[in-house]
């Protein structure tokens, strides 16, 4: 009971945030439940599972808008908001990323640096909250957060591609396709590589004196 009090207690804002941590385990589950299964490319669990997917992660990346739009018309703007927010973002792209780096979708360095990146962002947070500052997203952040999303979609529709069994319908062209689709998902998770470090700076410009303060 207390642990359902506290969810219904919680501001509409952190709900739908709350709802973005619970999807990411979710996910994860689905995604990998038809190898788990030993389900065949085109087989009925593998279709499902990317019918499941593709609705559920896009409505898990809406409440990143939801809850940031009630905080603001409700006036529910918060310190714990502004953590709770970055951290369940950081909690659903790792794991999507993990899937991806499973497939092959995702090379392994990056999804390191970006680990490493997202560790050093959360280091920073806990000694800015330890000092009462509250490091909410800044511009950078934002526009980074926006290209693992992208980059989330461009490896699950290449996924997809498979599961649906579309690229044995494409015949000869199936593997040409794919291997173009594949260097275009590296591009862009490239791109959220570069674009995490330079948010990163950005943070480590504005807060970093936090980090010197407590040394």
């Amino acid at each position: 009971m207390g642990k359902i009090g506290i969810i219904k207690d919680m501001k509409t804002s952190n709900k739908f945030t709350l709802a973005r941590l619970i999807s990411a385990p979710v996910l994860f589950f689905i995604y990998f439940c038809p190898e788990w299964l030993g389900a065949k490319d085109g087989s009925l669990l593998s279709i499902i599972s990317v019918c499941l997917m593709i609705p559920l992660l896009a409505l898990s990346e809406l409440t990143d808008y939801f809850d940031g739009n009630y905080a603001r018309k409700n006036n529910e703007v918060s310190d714990f908001g502004k953590m709770f927010d970055p951290f369940a973002d950081v909690f659903l792209h790792m794991s999507m990323f993990t899937c991806f780096v499973f497939s092959g979708y995702m090379p392994v360095i990056f999804y390191v640096l970006i680990f490493y990146r997202e560790f050093g962002q959360n280091f920073l947070r806990m000694v800015a909250a330890k000092k009462g500052t509250a490091i909410a997203a800044r511009k950078g952040g934002k526009l980074k957060t926006v290209f693992y999303v992208v980059s989330c979609f461009v490896a699950l529709a290449q996924e997809g591609m498979y599961r649906l069994d579309l690229v044995r319908l494409l015949g000869k062209y199936g593997d040409d396709v794919m291997r173009y689709a594949r260097y275009t998902g590296y591009g862009f998770f490239a791109v959220c590589v570069l674009l995490a470090y330079i948010s990163f700076v950005d943070y480590l410009k504005n807060f970093g004196s936090l980090l010197k303060d407590s040394v």
